[in-house]
């Protein structure tokens, strides 16, 4: 089979027509959501050959609900088939880390939901990955993809080591940057068009000082409460914001 060409992005196809030409095309495209069990009889002919055409080029196919559908689509109505055009979510570590974006890294969170929710909020803003170095257990980690809506059926997801995965960021070249509250620096006052390696610590421990003494920057996100942080998605999506405008501009 000829080798897909791979887009730098992630982005969606809807429709029928849309991913019938990015098949023609050969779009890189590693997933496809399809209506499960619809009523019409000719509806469900034409899923079971746009399936079957897929599957014979490597596609992973997903039959999904009504619901699924409704929360995955950018548009409304929602189409009976979805497809995900981009680089394929489950390449490997190596292969995330060589990338040119922005990659999210959190060390030993404490709470599943946490990471299903910071999972969910870097694939809509379009990260790299994220990888989570947790002492998780299995349910935990099946919790915190539920709790990701899906999303990181999206986006490559890597429980890894955070000692491991800070050498071979440095060995790609990107820049390591932290989020602690003993920042020195503003989000907006960084660089983060740049390929960046972003982590976030334990909600109530932070970061330790040897992880903090391996980046290149810390920085602090203000606050003007009483509460004293964050909670971690909180952080995690603004230092997103900023990463996006910055891209923008």
């Amino acid at each position: 089979m000829t080798p897909c060409p791979t887009r730098s992005q992630r982005s969606q196809i809807a429709g029928f027509d849309a991913i019938q030409e990015a098949l023609d095309a050969g779009e890189s495209l590693p997933v496809l959501l399809l209506r499960r069990d619809p009523e019409i009889p000719a509806l469900a002919q034409q899923l079971d050959e746009l399936e079957k055409r897929a599957i014979k080029r490597g596609v992973r196919v997903v039959r999904a609900t009504d619901n699924d559908l409704r929360r995955m689509s950018a548009d409304a109505p929602p189409a009976d088939a979805l497809g995900l055009l981009g680089p394929n979510p489950e390449m490997c570590l190596d292969d995330l880390l060589a990338r040119s974006g922005l990659c999210w890294l959190l060390h030993q969170p404490s709470y599943a939901s946490n990471v299903g929710f910071a999972i969910r909020t870097a694939e809509v803003a379009g990260a790299d990955g994220i990888i989570v170095d947790a002492t998780f257990s299995k349910s935990d980690q099946e919790q915190a993809l539920r709790v990701s809506m899906g999303a990181h059926r999206f986006l490559p997801v890597h429980w890894e080591n955070t000692e491991h995965c800070l050498k071979a960021a440095r060995t790609q070249g990107k820049q390591i940057i932290a989020l602690e509250d003993v920042g020195g620096q503003a989000p907006w006052e960084l660089d983060l068009s740049r390929p960046s390696l972003l982590m976030v610590g334990n909600e109530r421990h932070g970061l330790p000082r040897e992880v903090m003494e391996a980046c290149d920057a810390i920085v602090r996100i203000p606050m003007r409460g009483f509460v004293p942080s964050y909670n971690l998605q909180g952080a995690l999506a603004i230092l997103t914001a900023e990463h996006l405008r910055q891209q923008r501009g």
